[in-house]
């Protein structure tokens, strides 16, 4: 009996889907040095099905650097209510932990087309605008927070730097460890405690040990915070020329 239309259209997302998961596991390793045939043999399928729904490898490509330059990494909003300044950057900061324990195959693949010459210039360019404002907005937080006292006093555009930094190793441990998962990786509490004060919060969502989720440890004094606050109106600096997370 021949399969119905909606049969069929159910086979046809489901291999495209496994072309696409295939693909973004293939090109977060490997580049752009990647090839179709990497793709289908990773997909399980034909190499002649994997171009039935992409047309070259550019085209697949493409289509996953869109998507992950479409999923919102935790946007660092200004005014959520009833949050403290330090609150809202812990949450950001714990959301970023968890996005890149649990997908991390999504940031490397925004690494490559931040690094590879070969990257279509147009996607270069969206994803350093996107890291752009997400720096800057970051670095906001990161100055509010140290008006309140919850932040450590050095500087805002350091702190934004170590943060990017953190999160980027994360994501290229969790890509090499995946028989283990994020088991292994540090929670967002002992990042936190390096740039949160001891009234600072560890942050929700953190997912370690007892001593993971304790409180956070060091601090900054009265003339760290006034010098924090003093350079609040800075500009063009280079966390806002930079990537971002």
């Amino acid at each position: 009996m021949p399969r119905s239309a909606a049969a069929n259209e159910r086979i046809r997302a489901s291999q495209r889907a496994a072309i696409l998961d295939a693909g973004r596991t293939v090109f977060a390793r490997r580049g752009l040095a990647a090839t179709m045939d990497d793709v289908a043999e990773a997909a399980g399928i034909s190499h002649g099905l994997a171009y039935r729904y992409f047309a070259s490898k550019a085209d697949l490509f493409r289509a996953l650097a869109q998507d992950a330059l479409t999923r919102s990494p935790a946007e660092p909003a200004a005014g959520v209510p009833d949050t403290t300044p330090g609150e809202r950057v812990a949450r950001v900061v714990g959301a970023l932990v968890d996005n890149r324990r649990d997908h991390p195959e999504t940031y490397q693949l925004l690494a490559h087309v931040l690094s590879d010459p070969a990257a279509p210039r147009d996607l270069l360019v969206l994803a350093e605008r996107r890291g752009q404002e997400f720096r800057r907005r970051l670095r906001q937080l990161i100055i509010d927070g140290q008006a309140s006292g919850e932040v450590v006093g050095d500087e805002p555009d350091q702190l934004v730097t170590a943060i990017a930094a953190c999160l980027d190793g994360l994501g290229r441990m969790a890509l090499g460890r995946p028989a283990q998962g994020g088991a292994s990786l540090p929670s967002a509490a002992i990042i936190l405690r390096m740039i949160m004060t001891s009234a600072g919060p560890a942050g929700p969502g953190a997912r370690g040990g007892a001593a993971d989720r304790a409180g956070t440890s060091g601090g900054a004094g009265a003339a760290d915070r006034a010098a924090a606050a003093g350079r609040a109106g800075a500009a063009g600096s280079s966390a806002d020329r930079g990537t971002g997370p």
